[in-house]
């Protein structure tokens, strides 16, 4: 974890607190050594709302880059035009007592899956949950953290790590 903080250039979300039950499964990120991370998912699991376990995904990215858009199964690497012509879904507070209100959507995902989108801190936020009906855990708007920030020295809760994130 403490290599994703330190190399990352855009936020690493994190829930926090983490709903109850919930792990943290593990980090990826998109970069070089050169640009550091542009992109960084950070993988939870935990007990679904409805039944069963859940997975969740949360991902900062710069424009363009589409780990998001690919965790989502779009085909683009954004969420493409026009997704946010509604009104939001949902609104997220990031960024702790400093953060601001992030207002997402939901995005065409597979049917495996629900995906949200949304900007924050200018770059892309994306939520992405198994199954589908994990899209539930959204109304609870969890705050999120961005760990880069000073003082964010908290004892995250581990579990196995994620196999999504090999896809």
């Amino acid at each position: 974890m403490c290599a994703v903080v330190r190399d990352a250039r855009v936020p690493v979300w994190l829930p926090w607190p983490l709903p109850k039950g919930w792990l943290v499964t593990g980090f990826t990120t998109v970069g070089d050594d050169r640009t550091g991370a542009r992109a960084v998912a950070v993988a939870l699991a935990g007990p679904g709302l409805l039944h069963g376990p859940a997975d969740l995904l949360l991902v900062a990215e710069e424009p363009g880059v589409g780990l998001g858009a690919h965790f989502a199964g779009l085909p683009g690497p954004d969420p493409g035009l026009g997704f946010d012509t509604d009104p939001p879904h949902v609104k997220l507070e990031a960024g702790g007592a400093s953060g601001h209100g992030v207002s997402m959507w939901a995005v065409p995902s597979g049917a495996d899956r629900a995906a949200y989108v949304g900007e924050a801190k200018g770059l892309w936020l994306w939520t992405v949950l198994w199954p589908a009906e994990a899209g539930a855990l959204m109304l609870e708007r969890p705050p999120l953290l961005d760990l880069r920030e000073p003082g964010m020295e908290i004892s995250v809760p581990f579990g196995a790590p994620s196999p999504l994130l090999d896809t």
